[in-house]
């Protein structure tokens, strides 16, 4: 049994089967992404609906069209943009691959002005090189890694495109509530339940953090506010200007 204060076993039979499993890909950014712009594009159009004095029909009719059309064009775009930057991955690393075989010594002395800022010198320096380089796959992480900034976790893009609509449509669906149910429908309400939105984004992602949930959840209403504000700004002076 692990340590009650540690968050996994240290016996080597359960490191062996942890690092064998490889890390996991984070979805977290797709899942707040998502969910912080459902909920200000969906209030937008609820804030600018009522203030047009559109009926609830008309309101739940572009509020749901919205979840669905904006909330599947956000996943598609995370869905292409995380497939290029697999794309972009496997480019890099075959050119890492091509000039391993094409020019060894050079990439060797990559790794070693690599190790050398690490603070390695001397003999721990070139044993330090050998080792690295007498294994390709090895080598070529390390190259990844340290002259890209890439690791070889891989996200899928499905998953992103997945998490993000999801999301988007969960916390979207929230200003849209007061229309939906048996409570009082206007702006006033609608702003409520956005901003509770928010908190409950910036909560949960605490779950992944250091931090307290509360101060999560103040930050990320804070931020979704801000943008609810500037969307519901810029309606209302396009409404002035246009009548």
């Amino acid at each position: 049994m692990p340590t009650p204060d540690l968050e996994h076993s240290h016996r080597p039979r359960d490191i062996a089967d942890r690092l064998a499993a490889g890390p996991d890909a984070s979805y977290l950014r797709d899942w707040v992404y998502g969910g912080i712009d459902g909920a200000v594009t969906t209030f937008a159009i609820v804030a600018g609906s009522v203030g047009a004095s559109l009926s609830t029909k008309v309101i739940l009719i572009l509020g749901i069209a919205n979840l669905l059309a904006d909330g599947f064009s956000m996943a598609a775009a995370n869905y292409s943009g995380s497939k290029s930057e697999n794309e972009d991955y496997a480019r890099l690393r075959a050119i890492e691959e091509k000039h391993i075989a094409l020019e060894p010594e050079g990439e060797r002395e990559e790794i070693r002005q690599i190790f050398l800022q690490k603070g390695f010198e001397g003999d721990d320096l070139e044993r330090l090189v050998a080792l690295v380089t007498s294994n390709k796959t090895t080598w070529i992480e390390t190259m990844m890694q340290a002259e890209y900034g890439l690791s070889d976790t891989v996200r899928n893009p499905l998953k992103a495109a997945l998490y993000t609509f999801i999301a988007f449509a969960l916390f979207g669906a929230i200003p849209l509530l007061p229309f939906l149910l048996p409570i009082e429908a206007s702006a006033g309400t609608a702003t409520g339940l956005t901003m509770l939105a928010f908190f409950l984004i910036g909560s949960l992602r605490a779950r992944w953090s250091q931090r307290h949930w509360f101060s999560c959840g103040l930050e990320t209403t804070a931020i979704g506010t801000v943008a609810a504000g500037i969307a519901y700004l810029a309606g209302h002076g396009l409404q002035t200007v246009f009548g």
